[in-house]
Order: structure tokens, then sequence, then C-alpha cells
């Protein structure tokens, strides 16, 4: 029968509205019934595009003998994770402070009350090594519950603190917290496969950013070093998919092969900004392709109708993970050729259960016989008529933001004006449809959207849109961003330092969380630090600076010993003592000095100097032609001319 999710704008949340389980979304209604019942709460938390959610499921959640037993013992409660990164993040604290490690599916044991006493992740339906079988833990929780509850009562006391614990604040110096980051990362360092640490290997795109940064401000060889060997391993591997662009979430082994195929919008937002900068920082003409496949990929296979971004493309298609992906031996052969199909990483027993997972680990193939690209042509059109992987297409803020934010910075870099009106699209959708009563949604879809958005929303759309500024010059991106910035201050602001995730405006949760740590993405204070010191450069308010440095020691545990958790953040605040605001007046193209290299210490206003929302600009005259000023620290150098002129002042 179909259950309280029907109504749902949560693709993962519609996948179980027909679940035999007796489903709640996360609400009052819940915790209401669980009270009156004096049951316990099953929370369980994944994402549309999870495969072990999908299995789980399949195995307990569409099985009438599980759900009898859910049913009868429990309130049951499903969340998107990414809808609600919330209720995410504290319970997965939880998890993590209870097992040492995390993940999704999670499944959370909570009282009445929301306090969690016992939680962990993917249960099989049958007993296994070290796994036992979910049925034999639902009815050990309930008989706990009936017999033990005073332990269960001081477990929860315990999660709860656990979940609660603050960081002391500490003072940061920028330029030790550099070094100490990079030497982090570096003994962390995989010299042989790139990346950091052992299977399974994320691309760890916050810490890359924080190489990428190293590497533009000339502070480490070695940084420059394991940025480029990452990415040249990462581009080759099967974690990218050669055929049709992009890059999978992330590889189960050490060397980016064999890949866990879901594709994610901001993986690929983030890693097609790197390896577009990174295009830069080394010269490279195949960085740049890749970052030009990449944003091909999300336009052709993520973008909506309306000009934003889909969430993410499931692992599984026809039930099968990768299958849309893979291709058995004779049939490569026979597209491509065996010489090709061998530079392509194929051989007849395969490299994944018997097939074969494209990758040019061995380098790029010879001049002989048919070049690359038109295999690769070939196998995409061959691809075509497969079934694909399903799609999540519900739209995130905060991940249009990241979106935005490489596709506007790859309209200037690779001077296309495409990327930048794919940018502008995305940001009119998002701030048209997705700001009911003037608060920005957490996500929309099918024209509904969710509930209010958080500070990662925010800070993400703020640095978006202050990018797409700096890119075209039209004031009203720079409004839209500082409007963000000042709002998000307002919401979010927390009073020892940084941001909280949710706004002061939000449901109360048993915590209210501070998100500092990278992962995947920025986390919410990381994206705010950037936001807020994109928007010191333009409007010379040093109070903005005052916060980042609050961000900073709410961080500052973080930064001193555990740098590689906060590598974004790290990035940013290396960025402080470096940062230089540039005005341009006029028309032309002085401004594009600015992109024609990664100057991630730069930011950029550009206009007329009259009517303009950034006070950078101001009292600027308007001269004949184009004139540039070099600020630092708040301080000009004597105007510039020309490009020559405007290259020497920013060396």
């Amino acid at each position: 029968m179909p259950n309280r999710l029907a109504g749902s704008t949560s693709p993962y949340l519609l996948q179980h509205a027909d679940n035999p389980v007796d489903w709640y979304p996360w609400g009052a209604e819940a915790f209401e019934e669980a009270a009156r019942r004096e049951v316990p709460v099953l929370l369980s938390v994944g994402y549309a595009a999870c495969h072990w959610c999908h299995v789980m499921a399949h195995e307990s959640f569409e099985d009438p003998d599980t759900a009898s037993v859910m049913n009868e013992l429990f309130v049951n409660v499903k969340v998107d994770r990414e809808e609600r990164p919330d209720v995410d993040r504290i319970y997965m604290d939880a998890v993590q402070a209870l097992n040492g490690h995390g993940g999704w599916p999670m499944t959370v044991f909570l009282n009445p009350d929301g306090r969690p006493f016992f939680a962990g992740t993917y249960f099989p339906k049958a007993d296994r090594p070290g796994h036992p079988a979910f049925v034999t833990v639902l009815r050990g929780i309930s008989d706990a519950w009936e017999q033990r509850r005073d332990e269960l009562e001081e477990q929860a006391d315990r999660l709860t603190m656990a979940v609660r614990r603050a960081l002391p604040p500490a003072d940061v110096d920028h330029e030790t917290m550099l070094a100490t980051a990079l030497a982090d990362l570096e003994s962390r360092f995989d010299v042989d496969n790139g990346g950091f640490g052992a299977a399974p290997k994320f691309p760890q795109a916050p810490n890359l950013e924080l190489l990428a940064r190293a590497t533009a401000f000339g502070v480490s060889d070695v940084a420059a070093s394991n940025l480029k060997v990452t990415l040249e391993k990462m581009a080759a591997g099967g974690i990218h998919d050669h055929v049709g662009g992009g890059f999978c979430r992330y590889s189960v082994d050490a060397t980016w092969l064999v890949p866990h195929f879901e594709k994610m919008l901001y993986d690929n937002a983030l890693l097609a900004r790197l390896y577009l900068r990174a295009s830069q920082l080394f010269s490279s003409d195949h960085f740049a392709q890749v970052a030009r496949r990449s944003l091909d990929y999300m336009t052709d296979r993520l973008r909506s109708p309306g000009g934003a971004f889909f969430s993410a493309e499931d692992a599984d298609s026809e039930g099968v993970e990768g299958k849309y992906y893979v291709w058995a031996w004779d049939e490569l052969v026979g597209l491509v050729g065996e010489d090709m199909a061998r530079s392509l990483g194929g051989s007849p027993e395969g490299n994944f259960e018997g097939d074969i997972i494209i990758n040019l680990s061995d380098g790029l193939p010879g001049p002989s016989g048919t070049s690359l690209e038109t295999a690769l042509q070939t196998l995409a059109v061959a691809r075509g008529p497969r079934v694909p992987p399903a799609l999540d297409d519900k739209v995130v803020t905060a991940w249009n933001g990241l979106a935005i934010r490489a596709f506007a910075e790859a309209g200037a870099v690779l001077g296309d004006a495409a990327y930048v009106d794919i940018a502008e699209s995305a940001a009119d959708f998002v701030l048209t449809h997705m700001v009911p009563e003037r608060r920005l949604a957490r996500a929309w879809r099918n024209g509904t959207t969710s509930g209010p958005g958080y500070c990662d929303d925010y800070a993400a759309m703020a640095v978006a849109t202050l990018t797409l500024y700096q890119v075209t010059g039209r004031a009203r991106w720079a409004d839209a961003g500082l409007d963000l910035v000042a709002e998000m201050r307002r919401l979010f602001g927390a009073t020892g330092g940084g941001f909280h995730a949710t706004g002061h405006d939000a449901e109360k949760l048993i915590h209210r969380p501070v998100n500092l740590m990278d992962n995947p993405t920025p986390s919410d204070n990381s994206l705010a630090a950037e936001a807020l010191l994109m928007a010191t450069a333009l409007t010379g308010d040093t109070e903005l600076l005052a916060v980042v440095d609050g961000i900073a020691s709410a961080a500052g545990v973080l930064l001193q010993q555990y740098p590689s958790a906060v590598g974004h953040l790290a990035a940013v605040l290396a960025t402080v003592p470096r940062l230089k605001e540039v005005a341009v007046i006029g028309d032309g193209d002085l401004g594009d000095v600015l992109w024609e290299r990664f100057r991630p210490e730069c930011v950029l206003a550009k206009g007329d100097g009259a009517a303009t929302p950034v006070p950078l600009l101001e009292n600027r005259p308007l001269e004949e032609d184009a004139v540039a000023y070099v600020c630092r620290g708040f301080m000009c150098d004597a105007p510039v001319h020309d490009a020559a002129a405007l290259r020497e002042a920013l060396a």
C-alpha cells in the first residue's frame, strides 16, 4: 500500500513509497506516534544513487515479512540525506561515535524524543560474518527496549553528548597552517597511484583545491607534483567515464580502476573546475579536455529543461551495478579492433567481473590505426541505445552553486560564452524558482520546493553569483551575491564563531550543528569563508574578514591537528594574506588578463564606476580607454591601461 512518502519531492523517498513498510517522512507526526505507542523510532537515511541503499531496500524494505516486524516494533522514518543534511549530519556523528565509521544506508534507532541509542549502516537480510541479519537486530533492539530501557537511556545520553560536543576555539596563523596542511597531505599521499590513502579511493576535491592554490602561490613544488600525478591518474582510470565524460563517485581500489558507478553533480562540478584550473597551472591541453568533457557531461545528462542541474545518476541500470558502462571483450573488439580494445584496458578475461571498464592506465594509445577520439566516439554511439542509470531529478541549491561557479569560470578561462550562458541560466532558475517566501529552499522537483535552505546553500550560491559577477561584470550578480552573504550571516551565524548548518528559523533538532569538515564537498563554513573573502574584496568591509577569522578559530583544532579534514577551508585561509582586489573601469578586454592564469588570490570588479553595488568601483573616473587598479590590503597601486602592465602589477 502507498505510504506517507508518496507526496515527497525526493526521488529517494519516492522509491520507497510503495514499500510494505509504514514509512513516515521526518517530522513531528512520527515522533508523536512513537511516544503514543511507546516504541522506538527506526531512522533510515540514504540517497537515490546509493547502491547499497538499493540492496537493503530490495532485501528488507520490499520484503513483507521484514516490513511486518518493522511496523510492529517501531515507527519507521525515511530520510533523504541530500534534502536533510542536518538530520544526516547529526545522526551520522552518532554512527561514527558508536562504530568508528559511517556510511549509507544509515540505520539509527532513536527514543521518541529523537536521541539516538543504537546505530549502524547496512544490515543484510540473512546473517553474514560480522553482520547480523536485519530482523535479528530489530528483535534484539525491541527486546532491549522492553527489558533494559535504562541502559538504552544511558546510551542515548552518551551519544547525544558526543554529537553535541564542540571543538574549543584556537588561534590560526595562516602561513603555519598552510605548511602544516601541506605536510599532512604529503604524508598521506599515494606516490604510486596519486590521491590520498588506500582503497576505497575518493577524489577528495577539497584537498586537491588546497594543492592547486599552493601550486598557484608557488609555495610547494611537492604540492604541484602531487596534484599533477593525482589528476593524471584519475583521468586515466576507470573512475573517469572516457566514453561519456564525467567522474564516478569513487574507486573501490587504490588505482582508480573500478568505480562505484554512481555519478554526482557535486563531484563533477568540483572536478571540472579543478581540471580547468590545472590546465592553466600545468599548460595541459589534456586537462582542459577532461574539464570540457566533464562540463559537457553535466550539460548533456544532468541539466534540467529549466536550466538548473539535477543531482545524480544511479550506479545501477536494469538492476545491475555498472551495466551501462562496461563492455564485453568481443563487443569491444568488434567496435574498435583488438589493438585499440587493448589500449582501452580491454582483455579477454576483463577487469570487472569478466567485463571491461574502459581505462587508459597504460598511457595513451599510439598513433597507428583508429585514433583514440574516433574510438571513443564509436563507443558513445554504441552505448546510446542502452538503458541508462536512473536519474535523481531533484535540484539541490548548494550543488547548483558549485556547478554555476565551474561553468562561469570555464567560460572565462576557455573563452566560451556558451558556458557562461549555462551558468547564468542555472543561477536564474535557482533565484527565481527556489526562493519561496524570499527564503532559499534546499531542493526543487517538478515545481515543488522542499524545506528551507541550509548554510551551504546560501554560501555556495553566494560564491557562484559573485563569480558570475567577476566573469560578466553584471551588477545584478554582485547584488545577488552580497545579499546572500548578508542573509547567510543573519540566518546562520554562530555565537562562538563560524556558522550553524541550520537557520535560526529552522526546526529544532537535538543539536544545531556547525559543520567544519569537508567531505566530500566543501563544508558550510569553508564555502562561507570563501564567499566572505570575495565580499570583503568587493566591498572593503573589514568586518567580514573578522567573520572569516571566527571560522578559522572555530576550526582551529582541525586545522592544527587534522588539516586534511578541512582542505578547502585551509585553501581559503591561505588566500587571505595574499588577497588582491582588482578594479577594471571601462569597456574592453583588460579584465580578461585575470583569467589567463589561476589567480585564486584575485577578486575582480568590473564596471563603469556609476550606479554600482560594488564599493571597489566607486569614485573611479571613466576614461577613454579601460583602466585597471590593483589593490592590496585596501591600498591601490597606480592605474594601468594595458594588458602587459596589468600582468606585471599582478605578478
